[in-house]
């Protein structure tokens, strides 16, 4: 099935399977369903991610401890499909997990899971053609990720190889929360819709109601990772599905837009 944003703006939920545990991955995803989640990114833990800030380095060694790999992420993806049929599924992985199976019994597996795309942080789109033929195959949607630094040239060619939706990084760097949008994501948006029909997704950063609100002038869908990290690290095995049900409600919560600055 294809990823559907059923409100606006959509979200999109970044969640470290296996942080605490594999149990309580399950719990808080379904509760991110239920309190309101689009789309659910299940992060593979990974040894070396390089491209996330502390909060989420933290939840990838912690699951990476708890042995969590890609077969359990694929495993807890077919429950969400059968239990929440209607929620989007991304696996959000490093290449490396990926290769180490193959491409072709990954797509395989997650095809069968009933995972709808595919988001690999560290490939680029200029070097991912054996990798989307392999999606294709099983019907998998590669989604490619979009900075403010990528000029035209290369928008347009992530938005050729792009499926499901774009996701736009808000500003460069590591991923980690900050106090406001930044100015160069309304800009990158706008540069991407030139080249692309599809939904754009912004993330890196988002954090709070007022922010989702400042997304939503601009973009499709809001994404929000280290934000919910964070505050499952906070709360503990026991209060995060409700902790994290609670966050995602109040993000729908209407907020008076505040100007995105730089």
């Amino acid at each position: 099935m294809a990823i559907q944003f059923h409100n606006h703006p959509g979200l999109v939920v970044y969640l470290t399977i296996g942080d605490p545990d594999l149990e309580t991955s399950k719990k808080i995803a379904l509760a991110a369903i239920d309190a309101g989640a689009d789309v659910l990114e299940l992060g593979v833990p990974f040894s070396d991610p390089l491209a996330d800030g502390p909060v989420i380095q933290r939840a990838s060694e912690r699951a990476v401890r708890n042995g969590t790999r890609m077969q359990d992420v694929l495993a807890l993806a077919g429950s969400l499909r059968k239990q929440r049929p209607s929620v989007g599924l991304v696996i959000f992985s490093y290449l490396n997990p990926i290769l180490r199976i193959g491409l072709e019994s990954f797509a395989a597996a997650a095809q069968k899971a009933g995972v709808d795309a595919v988001l690999v942080i560290d490939l680029i789109a200029e070097e991912s053609e054996e990798y989307r033929a392999a999606l294709k195959k099983h019907h998998l949607q590669p989604i490619f990720l979009a900075a403010p630094t990528s000029p035209d040239s290369r928008l347009a060619r992530i938005a050729e190889v792009s499926e499901g939706f774009i996701y736009a990084i808000s500003r460069v760097g590591i991923t980690g929360t900050q106090q406001q949008v930044a100015g160069d994501a309304r800009e990158l948006v706008t540069r991407l819709r030139r080249h692309t029909k599809l939904p754009i997704a912004l993330g890196f950063g988002i954090s709070n109601a007022s922010h989702v609100a400042v997304v939503a002038e601009y973009a499709d869908a809001a994404v929000v990772g280290s934000a919910i990290v964070a505050l499952i690290e906070q709360s503990g095995a026991d209060k995060a599905p409700a902790a994290v049900g609670k966050f995602i409600a109040e993000l729908r919560v209407p907020v008076v837009s505040e100007s995105p600055v730089s």
